[in-house]
């Protein structure tokens, strides 16, 4: 049997009475096992079958789990989203995706139910003391390695997101790399307040603390002052988080000392790149030592982590996790030696099927086993990896992934709107914040607080151009293409006009 609701419901056969989830309230291992087959019968009951999409949106919350795990039991693919997606944006993932139905959290409901009924598609809205009234499941679906359990939507920086298929090996062999270097067993407490439809906070942390039997405190909303009282209330072993979450804590005043979390043992960070002063400060105040890693959606989530286990090196993103290969090539593919920066390449166990119908994407970036990241990195001799930076224009504000080209092709839209670059701006809270350099129509006396409201109704928050710039005309090459690279980041960082506090 090849579930990851198996691997996090086993914990209950030996000891239903374990704390698996805190946030603050309390569940058992027993409880979530319970809760979880009364979704699973709630949707076999429903008629859904096996491998049917399911589309699942909810924040951070204890029903996360139950309802996540429930899904997997009956064997659907659940399709996990942004709490923070438009209607439109949900609505091109029903389209794409061919979901059966539409399981939603009652405080972010409201566009995936209009998304839903435009296109006749069965609509569960969950709250809290939810009741399930058809009879539970008791059996766990028996997925095939390759099946395909999750599916989470990913941008380009050409076209339309792209679902990137996770099977239901891919999530057993993310759980079997990172139990060990995270040296992770039953009795530890893992704190997160990262989003549980992303690859980071579901693969990594969710299931791996909870199919390892360990505890998970969690967050709905990351604020830095939450996350030093979760730690020190709970006494976490282990904290997870993405770079704007460890700069913050640094600045909370008030009498938290390292005397104060003795247990914690392990921060591990990813998302970004985290800065060198940032993890030797974090040491200083709360005596213990970030670690950073490295990974993609269409990799589970994780590729290389500073092993507890080996010599961490500060600055790197650590080695190959257990079953993994790491290679940096040259612009015809070519292995480089170490020292030489090049694409990294990634193989191994958590590497996706594939993007859901997608056979031309999927040969782009799957070479004979190998993923093309596009992303440019080294290794040194000891293979620990160091990310330079990027291929594609990707901006990264806060942990989470925005895309130039789909912020753009919206912001083309706009009646005003002749030209528009987006790229990301050096931003000392959020790592980068997003910049959009616009030409406007002649005439035109739009203002960036304009554009922003209006592109609110169509993008998720996150992806909404805060900095500014009006230009007459936007640098451009030989062939006529806008030459971001010519676009100084340091002088719109200081000259743009920010519109809205972040």
């Amino acid at each position: 049997m090849v579930n990851i609701a198996a691997e996090v419901w086993a914990q209950a056969e030996s000891d239903p009475a374990r704390v698996a989830v805190r946030s603050p309230v309390t569940i058992t291992y027993g409880g979530l096992r319970q809760a979880g087959r009364r979704v699973a019968g709630a949707v076999r009951s429903a008629g859904y079958a096996p491998l049917d999409r399911v589309l699942f949106i909810a924040p951070t919350i204890p029903e996360f789990p139950e309802i996540y795990y429930g899904l997997h039991a009956a064997g659907v693919t659940v399709v996990t989203m942004n709490t923070m997606s438009t209607h439109p944006e949900i609505g091109y993932v029903l389209a794409d995706s061919g979901t059966s139905l539409v399981v939603a959290w009652h405080e972010c409901a409201d566009a995936a139910r209009t998304a839903a009924a435009e296109r006749g598609i069965e609509f569960w809205e969950i709250e809290p003391g939810h009741s399930f009234e058809a009879p539970p499941l008791t059996d766990v679906h028996e997925h095939a390695h390759d099946d395909t359990a999750v599916i989470m939507y990913t941008s380009g920086t050409t076209g339309k997101p792209k679902g990137a298929e996770l099977t239901a090996a891919n999530l057993i062999r993310a759980v079997q790399s990172f139990t060990p270097v995270f040296n992770l067993t039953g009795e530890d407490r893992v704190g997160t307040a990262l989003p549980l439809f992303h690859s980071y906070g579901q693969s990594i942390c969710m299931n791996t603390a909870l199919a390892a039997g360990a505890s998970i405190s969690l967050l709905t909303r990351f604020e830095p002052g939450d996350v030093l009282r979760m730690m020190k209330r709970d006494r976490l072993t282990i904290l997870l988080g993405v770079p704007t979450m460890w700069n913050a804590m640094l600045h909370v005043e008030g009498d938290f000392r390292a005397e104060d979390f003795t247990e914690l043992r392990l921060a591990g960070s990813g998302g970004a790149s985290l800065p060198v002063e940032v993890i030797l400060a974090f040491e200083d105040r709360f005596g213990c030592r970030i670690l950073e890693g490295y990974g993609l959606t269409e990799s589970t989530g994780g590729a290389t982590f500073n092993d507890l286990n080996r010599e961490q090196k500060t600055g790197t993103v650590g080695r190959a996790l257990p079953g993994m290969t790491v290679e940096v090539r040259d612009s015809d593919g070519h292995a480089l030696p170490p020292g030489e920066p090049g694409e990294v390449y990634l193989k191994g166990p958590m590497i996706m099927k594939g993007y859901w119908n997608r056979p031309e994407a999927t040969a782009q970036d799957l070479r004979d086993g190998w993923l093309k990241t596009g992303d440019i990195g080294a290794l040194d001799h000891e293979g620990y990896l160091s990310i330079l930076d990027r291929v594609k224009d990707l901006i990264i504000r806060g942990g989470y992934n925005v895309y130039p080209r789909e912020v753009e092709e919206v912001l083309y839209e706009h009646a005003d709107i002749v030209e528009v670059a987006v790229i990301g701006a050096p931003d000392e809270h959020y790592g980068e914040e997003i910049a959009a350099v616009i030409a406007l129509a002649p005439g035109s006396t739009v203002t960036g607080e304009e554009i922003r409201s209006w592109a609110k109704q169509r993008l998720s928050a996150y992806k909404v151009p805060r900095l500014f710039s009006f230009v007459e005309q936007l640098p451009r090459g030989a062939t006529g293409k806008i030459l971001k690279r010519a676009i100084d980041r340091d002088e719109l960082r200081s000259s743009a006009h920010r519109e809205v506090s972040p």
